[in-house]
């Protein structure tokens, strides 16, 4: 069989992994957008690398957009075959890619409205509201833990990998020419001790791995501490400075983290008497989704659900949906927290909210989670003092702090110990993917450090065969 690398090839979006069997059969490991600004302009995800219409299977490791965001586009470009992922991503997905087509839809009107004051044609957008929710009647879920037979040659196991909600390794057995090859696409590897939901556990020894490398040369610091800084962030911005902590965060995960620190920090009599508001729709929806899944939850998240069934409210916080309300908080003069999408800061409200608060020295912005390099988010996150919002540059006087503690990525040791449960010396090869290329020659590394061999790193659209 033969596997392309067609995204997340020496960086950190669009994931999509072709493997080809040597009767023509096609199976497509996660099928994501590329992201960024830069990748936007040079119409990156324009291109799949592939036809559409020959590929038979695609298989799902998680829902974050840059894994399944193109897969509404893969189905307009003639995909008629099944979609499989765990119930927890089918779940989410239903809000996440018609929420991508949303952005779609709205960022092309906005272009045509420029494109027409010079003349030029109308674009037509990546794809439709219609586009997404016909791909998800294409949707199968599977069982974790469970082997499930996709046909006579390929057998599917999704095992946990934490990371966020849902969110599986690939394990796949498939049958040619007599042998059985054994491959695992870990997707994007969890942190361990996860505050919400269940830690990485170890999955089927496999000859062929595919895996991430976002935090090969970092690593993060310790999350048992993560709720003590989260509080000192927020006494020094809302008490000490009376001003305004704003969080750029992913509404898939990231969000619902903070959300539950600062449910915690209210159940304990920690967190000041301030307001807390989620302004964004989608991560409103998705805490919905989380609510209604917790055999996703750890011990810990079920044990503090004796004391408060609701782990993710709280009497002074605030989900906002509605537009008015949003535009309403820019007009709030009383310190408070803003939590809003997106996380890399280049779309949605979050825009609006940086906009607002960004030149007052009174503020703190908060990373708490990667941004790729040609993001707003990057820029803030790296120490510019001058960035453009909406084409206008703006003077950063806020503060701007990080906590990667919050991030959903392991560093490297939390790969490598998710990764000891493989004998090295059965593992025939192993592919580094989505991580930016300095990255992963470091952590190529630690891992051969570590016993592993035969290390190889993709670039876009390279292809490997195996015997």
């Amino acid at each position: 069989m033969r596997i392309e690398f067609k995204g997340a090839a020496r960086t950190v979006t669009g994931s999509k992994h072709l493997i080809t069997l040597f009767n023509g059969k096609k199976i497509l490991l996660d099928c994501g957008l590329f992201q960024g600004r830069a990748a936007v302009e040079m119409n990156d995800n324009k291109n799949l690398g592939f036809d559409a219409s020959a590929v038979d299977y695609c298989i799902l490791s998680h829902a974050h957009i840059d894994h399944s965001g193109a897969i509404p586009y893969l189905v307009k470009k003639g995909f008629k075959g099944k979609i499989y992922c765990t119930d927890a991503t089918r779940d989410l997905c239903e809000i996440m890619l018609v929420d991508s087509a949303h952005i779609q839809e709205s960022d092309v009107r906005y272009t045509n409205r420029r494109r027409e004051q010079k003349g030029l044609e109308p674009i037509d957008p990546l794809y439709t509201i219609k586009d997404a929710k016909t791909a998800l009647l294409q949707f199968e879920s599977v069982k974790f833990e469970e082997w499930f037979k996709i046909d006579e040659e390929v057998d599917l196991c999704f095992t946990v990998v934490g990371h966020i909600l849902g969110a599986g390794a690939i394990n796949l057995k498939i049958k040619e020419n007599g042998k059985t090859h054994k491959l695992c696409y870990t997707g994007d590897i969890g942190r361990q001790n996860h505050k919400i939901i269940k830690n990485p556990k170890p999955f089927p020894q496999a000859d062929y791995i595919i895996t991430e490398c976002t935090y090969g040369d970092r690593l993060h610091a310790d999350l048992s501490h993560s709720e003590g800084r989260l509080m000192e962030v927020v006494h020094e911005t809302c008490v000490v400075k009376k001003g305004k902590l704003i969080i750029p965060a992913f509404s898939l995960g990231r969000t619902q983290e903070i959300v539950h620190a600062l449910d915690r920090l209210e159940t304990n009599g920690r967190l000041p008497n301030i307001k807390v508001f989620v302004d964004s729709p989608l991560s409103t929806n998705a805490t919905e989704i989380m609510r209604n899944h917790p055999e996703c939850y750890n011990k810990k998240v079920l044990d503090y659900m004796k004391v408060d069934s609701d782990p993710f409210g709280f009497n002074r916080l605030k989900y906002i949906r509605d537009v008015e309300e949003s535009k309403m908080l820019n007009e709030l003069k009383e310190p408070c927290i803003i939590i809003s999408a997106s996380g890399m800061m280049e779309a949605g409200r979050i825009l609006h909210h940086l906009k607002n608060n960004i030149n007052d020295k009174k503020n703190t912005i908060l990373v708490v989670g990667y941004c790729a390099p040609s993001t707003l988010g990057n820029k803030i996150a790296r120490g510019d003092k001058e960035v453009k919002i909406y084409g206008i540059d703006y003077e950063v006087k806020a503060d701007v702090m990080t906590m990667d503690e919050y991030s959903a990525h392991g560093d490297y040791e939390e790969m490598i110990t998710y990764l000891s449960c493989q004998d090295p010396m059965k593992i025939k090869e192993m592919y580094l993917v989505h991580g930016e290329y300095d990255v992963q020659l470091n952590y190529r590394e630690k891992l051969e450090a570590a016993g592993f061999r035969n290390i190889r790193i993709p670039d876009l659209n390279s292809e490997y065969l195996i015997d």
